[in-house]
């Protein structure tokens, strides 16, 4: 059955592997991003999320079977806050009423393994109250650098906020009680332009491995392991995981937090 599935971040890196992954599979995918793609906005703003809504209802016809939230920076600046967190949520949540109307809604929104570091506390807590002016105005003020490994507290706050975001709302009356499965997945080191700089030094693969070893098809995975998972997730035959913060890392969750279950 053809299914009309919502992808962000469609143009590059694993947003590109899961459309191309999903039309390969014979449904109908509307891309988002910037540039190259069905839908051209910029989600830092309200005027590209409110496009975004407004385009996916009318080339959709209203109706959407599945939405995947994937657009995200790494960059050290507010706007990586901007995308990586309230992007995301305005893309679910402002595509939920067309999810809705479809018979086997599923949606999912990447985080990433990077949230298991260092965040900043204060930021987090802006993040989850709703209020972006003052989480980005924060995020400004904490003059953050990237790391070796491109990251900074930025992006690790953000992607522990979008997966705490999944955790809490998956269960709730707007979407497990409305039918809409919700979960996130959580990748480790991916062969993306984001993880480029720092795998072509040595000083980032070390920073990389320490912090993500992969027993398990590592160091770096090909953006299709996370599109055949994401593709699972918003499948029918997903019928009983949701609010899950699922991790495709090859072991490396597992290695640094052995205890949880």
């Amino acid at each position: 059955m053809t299914r009309t599935i919502i992808v962000t971040g469609s143009a590059s890196g694993i947003g590109e592997a899961t459309a191309a992954k999903l039309r390969a599979d014979g449904h109908r995918v509307i891309g988002v991003d910037l540039k190259d793609a069905d839908i051209a906005v910029d989600l830092t703003t309200a005027e590209g999320r409110t496009a975004l809504v407004e385009q996916a209802t009318e080339l959709s016809g209203g109706v959407v079977e599945g939405v995947l939230a994937i657009a995200g920076l790494v960059a050290p600046a507010p706007v990586t806050v901007a995308v990586n967190h309230f992007g995301a949520i305005a893309t679910l949540e402002g595509l939920r009423p067309l999810l809705a109307k479809s018979e086997a809604p599923r949606a999912a929104v990447v985080a990433s393994l990077a949230a298991l570091e260092e965040v900043d506390e204060e930021l987090l807590r802006l993040i989850e109250t709703g209020d972006e002016d003052a989480a980005l105005a924060h995020a400004g003020s904490l003059g953050a650098t990237a790391n070796a490994t491109g990251s900074s507290v930025l992006y690790t706050t953000s992607k522990l906020s979008v997966a705490r975001w999944t955790r809490r709302t998956a269960p709730s009356a707007d979407w497990a009680k409305a039918g809409i499965a919700l979960n996130a997945v959580a990748p480790g080191v991916i062969l993306t332009p984001m993880t480029a700089a720092a795998l072509e030094t040595e000083e980032g693969r070390a920073a990389l491995d320490a912090g993500a070893p992969a027993p398990y098809g590592g160091p770096a995975a090909d953006p299709a392991a996370i599109a055949n998972l994401l593709a699972w997730l918003i499948s029918p035959e997903n019928l009983y995981v949701t609010g899950q913060v699922i991790f495709a890392d090859g072991g490396a969750e597992s290695i640094r937090r052995p205890e949880l279950v």
